[in-house]
């Protein structure tokens, strides 16, 4: 190092050293600047610009042509730590190569998503790994690892984790509270994370859109109190996009801008996504915050800080030293054979009573359904380079001649009211601009464009596939296969490759004239041809309705055009018939990732879309040797008691249709796991929004119902058995081996599943919780013995007495199984740990939130800072015929001493507080006056007399706050 070389450019010195150096040579306003997403360069200091956020969930995405792998709830399928490692060091390899051809390319790369998918009509369900914590940190860390790279100083990628916390709802998601209880956050939502992060290849995470009980994530306190305390490491938090503004705009959680600004950078934030790339906004309000008194530069630095540590892990300033400066591997041979083999792995076999595989030299195959031909995209994909549907697998592995096709769909044509019909100019009349080096029509480049010509009518018109997703949702294409969609001036064209984007401009809904209230469009063959007062047909993606001008065919706000359906051929029959004629059927349904459930839109129902039903029912009916393959980004409740054969799969990425072939024909015996619970029916589920998977019996840890198919359940064409559980306490860890046996006549992978049970707890317990697993491949008549080695803490609960993790001594039993219920071994173990104590309720005050139940309550913030509060939900009436808010907490086991004479709490609002004992009559009333802001707090005393031990019940009456609950003598 020469005399004028700065030390933050000595790649001798610890990282810690250069940044100390780095930050003193960057002036406050440089400082600032970093602090939004797209920071700008220093060139007196020769720093380049740098932003945060790639997305990179299952590749690389909207950067172009990239390997696109399965879904990540696919990933999360395999149920294959070492697999999705591999993928995620394929991601990152590919994240390296694209940068090195475009800067726009980010090495902090956004994935993955840990949100567990405790509810399975979540919108972003496709994103996640597992509603159980286990299973979601154990793929999430492997991905972490892959996209990290091995070297102990420099990182291929630096991961951010999304989105934190409890975060399972697009419906009001920026302004709705997940009421989340102390034994929920430390048991379920904050352990996925914390174990990713522990396992030391996380650079950050993500805060989410919600708040928590009353709180907003960019203010979280659990940033600080939890998630800095997992790692020595300079964790980096981004905002997620738009949020910052949220707090004042959406939230109204502060009153200005600088006010919000500031509690999030304190809270944690490091990087603020607001504004696409004008980050003079955000400069700005740090600036105002700054004069106003309400940040200091040691804010800024702490913030500023945590980013340099990612850019020096990153190599950026050690260009030489960067051991992964030089990769250029993309779309690689072993890229591709990897995605088919991530897809391979991914299906998952739901029921076969022998259908599968399909082994005969002469079966003849018909493929149909909405996805027979369809590779699918989602939101988070890149572009496709290549693509395999279900259709060309299957004439890739059987070949063409023994395979049918019927894509189900309705064909249709459009009348207006003059008696003219929609008519789609044709694919030639395209301007030379959307047309490749051959003259051939780019499909790629078609949404969005304004250069083509819209619709017109004509005397005759064009037959249109009219393709129903559910819900009243439905796209329209042409014969040559482009998607009628709306560009910015308000023509209707044939001009998309495929229904997508941020706002989906491809879907349309058909109502009845004189209303224009949605509804279910297609729930019976009769509501398309019904001629009587015709049909509007409205634009989902601007909410007008389609008009026929001098000009084209467009959407407007006035003048809808009466429309007519005629069909031309139903879906259902061309299946009959194609059915019908084969040896076998396999209906595909399932899902578009951009339509009906998918980021800001959750899911309605489980039940599969009617049309699809139909068209099941129809090739049933026709040929009863009919399998159902589900292809899809979340679970339905279908009944597959008719059908020899079911099978899942996520969408599977550009090998999905390979995959799928390989695995029908049995070149692979399927291996993948269900990653959440199936449930029967909507009837089964909670309300979104009720994110107490304790008190509400929620995902296979503590529901009691029957599932369709249950937590880890997936069949395989081998057959395995189980045996030679051995389990023992060693210290401070649980040692457990078994056997597993591969007892049939195929090679085959699978999973063993060690689960754990509290025998005799005295808090509510899983039924059972997923400890470890394994995939291992067997082959047939060999075996093959596992051992796992469980940290005592595994068999650990939140106790809110003392608000700590607790081992309770006693019985626990060890379930070994190829599912959650499919439970082959059993055995139990005693384990030693800190015994179970009545509430110390004179010594210790009880924190309302501190519950073991609760009904009609929900967690709201005590401060805007810190804590919380409990207070009736609203809306909750009460059941003695009032319309007050009403809340019931039960506090079990409090032990009051041998007298307690009065009672204190703490609460705001107004309205009344009731206590009783064991569930008997009101021994205490506590009325409480009006308090000027839910955030201040008064002190309200009463007599109460109590002794001994018993069960605390307190009522709450009306918009009261409870913060604390005190007793004494």
């Amino acid at each position: 190092m020469t005399a004028q070389t700065p030390p933050f450019r000595d790649s001798q010195l610890p990282f810690a050293k250069r940044i100390d150096d780095l930050l003193s040579r960057l002036t406050l306003e440089e400082r600032v600047a970093m602090l939004h997403q797209f920071g700008p360069a220093v060139e007196r200091l020769g720093i380049a610009a740098f932003r945060t956020g790639q997305e990179a969930l299952h590749g690389v995405a909207w950067m172009g042509p990239a390997t696109v792998f399965p879904q990540a709830v696919g990933l999360g399928a395999t149920w294959n730590d070492e697999l999705v490692r591999r993928v995620g060091e394929a991601v990152s390899t590919e994240t390296r190569a694209m940068r090195s051809r475009d800067d726009r390319v980010g090495l902090n790369v956004w994935a993955p998503t840990v949100n567990l998918l405790r509810h399975p009509l979540w919108g972003r369900n496709e994103e996640g790994y597992s509603e159980d914590p286990k299973l979601t940190s154990a793929i999430a860390t492997a991905y972490t690892r892959g996209l990290r790279g091995d070297h102990p100083a420099y990182w291929r990628t630096a991961p951010v984790l999304k989105h934190w916390l409890a975060h399972n709802n697009e419906t009001d998601r920026a302004t709705a509270s997940s009421s989340v209880r102390p034994r929920v956050l430390h048991e379920y939502d904050l352990r996925a994370f914390r174990e990713t992060v522990e396992a030391g290849s996380v650079a950050g995470v993500m805060p989410a859109y919600n708040l928590v009980n009353g709180r907003p994530n960019h203010v979280s306190p659990y940033l600080p109190e939890q998630l800095r305390t997992w790692t020595d490491q300079d964790l980096l938090v981004c905002s997620d996009a738009g949020a910052p503004s949220n707090l004042v705009d959406s939230e109204h959680y502060f009153d200005t801008h600088e006010e919000a600004t500031a509690a999030s950078l304190i809270a944690g934030v490091d990087s603020f996504t607001d504004h696409g790339t004008d980050s003079s906004q955000i400069v700005e309000r740090l600036q105002r915050a700054l004069d106003q008194g309400l940040l200091t530069e040691s804010d800024i630095d702490a913030a500023v800080r945590r980013q340099l540590a990612v850019r020096f892990r990153l190599g950026e300033f050690d260009p030489r030293l960067d051991p992964y400066a030089g990769a250029l591997d993309f779309d690689t041979p072993a890229h591709r054979s990897l995605a088919r083999e991530a897809a391979e792995q991914a299906i998952v076999l739901l029921k076969n009573d022998g259908l599968l595989p399909l082994t005969g030299q002469d079966t003849r195959i018909a493929v149909v359904g909405l996805l027979a031909d369809e590779c699918k995209l989602d939101w988070y994909s890149g572009t496709l380079i290549h693509r395999s549907t279900p259709l060309e697998g299957l004439y890739e592995r059987f070949g063409a001649d023994r395979v049918d096709f019927a894509e189900g769909v309705d064909r249709v044509r459009i009348k207006t009211s003059a008696g003219t019909y929609l008519s789609v100019p044709r694919a030639d009349d395209a301007t030379d601009e959307v047309r490749g080096a051959e003259g051939a029509l780019d499909p790629a480049l078609l949404a969005g464009r304004t250069d083509l010509p819209p619709l017109t009518t004509d005397s005759t018109g064009t037959e249109l596939a009219l393709i129903d997703w559910g819900g009243g949702v439905l796209t329209l294409r042409a014969p040559d296969g482009r998607y009628l969609s709306v560009a910015d001036d308000g023509f209707v064209r044939a001009s998309a490759d495929q229904p997508g984007g941020w706002v989906v401009q491809e879907t349309f809904r058909l109502e009845p004239h004189g209303s224009h209230e949605s509804h279910e469009s297609h729930e019976s063959h009769e509501s398309h041809g019904s001629h009587e007062n015709g049909h509007l047909l409205k634009h989902v993606g601007t909410g007008r309705y389609v008009s026929v001008t001098a000009d084209g065919v467009k959407v407007a706000a006035q003048n809808p055009e009466i429309l007519e359906l005629e069909i031309t051929e139903r879906g259902e029959d061309t299946v009959a018939r194609t059915a019908a004629a084969a040896d076998v059927v396999l209906v595909v349904a399932g899902n578009d990732p951009h339509i009906n459930g998918r980021e800001t839109e959750d899911r309605t129902t489980l039940a599969l879309p009617a049309h699809q039903q139909r068209l099941l029912e129809a090739a049933r009916a026709a040929n009863p040797r009919t399998a159902l393959v589900i292809t899809s980004s979340y679970p339905y409740a279908t009944d597959p008691a008719d059908l020899p054969a079911v099978l899942w799969t996520a969408h599977g990425g550009q090998a999905a249709g390979t995959a799928l072939a390989r695995v029908l024909a049995g070149d692979v015996s399927p291996a993948g796991r269900l990653p959440q619970t199936w449930y029967a029916s909507d009837a089964d589920l909670p309300d979104l929004l009720d994110y107490d998977v304790v008190g509400s019996r929620q995902t296979y840890l503590y529901f009691e119902g029957t599932p369709l198919f249950p937590f880890g359940h997936g069949l395989s064409y081998a057959s395995f058995e189980y045996g030679n559980l051995v389990a023992h306490v060693v210290e401070n860890s649980v040692h457990v081996t078994i056997t597993v046996t591969n007892t049939g006549s195929t090679p085959a992978d699978e999973v063993a599943q060690l689960y754990s049970r509290a025998v005799t707890p005295s808090v509510s317990r899983p039924r059972r919780e997923l400890l470890a697993h394994r995939r291992v491949h067997v082959l047939p008549g060999t075996s093959t013995e596992l051992s796992f080695e469980l940290p005592l803490s595994a068999f650990e609960f939140w106790d809110v007495v003392h608000g700590i993790r607790r081992l309770e001594p006693g019985p626990y039993e060890l379930l070994v199984g190829a599912s959650s219920e499919d439970i082959r071994l059993r055995g139990t173990i005693e384990l030693d740990g800190t015994p179970t104590t009545p509430r110390p309720v004179l010594e210790l005050d009880l924190n309302a939130a501190d519950f073991d139940e609760q009904r009609g309550a929900e967690i709201v913030d005590r401060t805007k800072l810190s804590g919380d509060a409990v207070t009736p939900a609203h809306g909750n009436d009460g059941n003695d015929g009032t319309h007050g808010n009403t809340a019931e907490l039960v506090y079990r086991g409090c032990d009051f001493g041998p007298a307690t004479g009065t009672v204190t709490v703490e609460v705001s609002g107004e309205g009344s507080l009731e206590l009783a004992l064991d569930g008997g009559p009101v021994i205490a009333r506590l009325d409480v006056p009006a308090t000027p802001g839910p955030y201040d707090y008064t002190t309200v005393v009463a007599e109460f007399g109590a002794t001994e031990v018993h069960d605390l019940y307190i009522g709450l009456r009306g918009p009261v706050r409870l913060a604390h609950v005190g007793f004494s003598g």
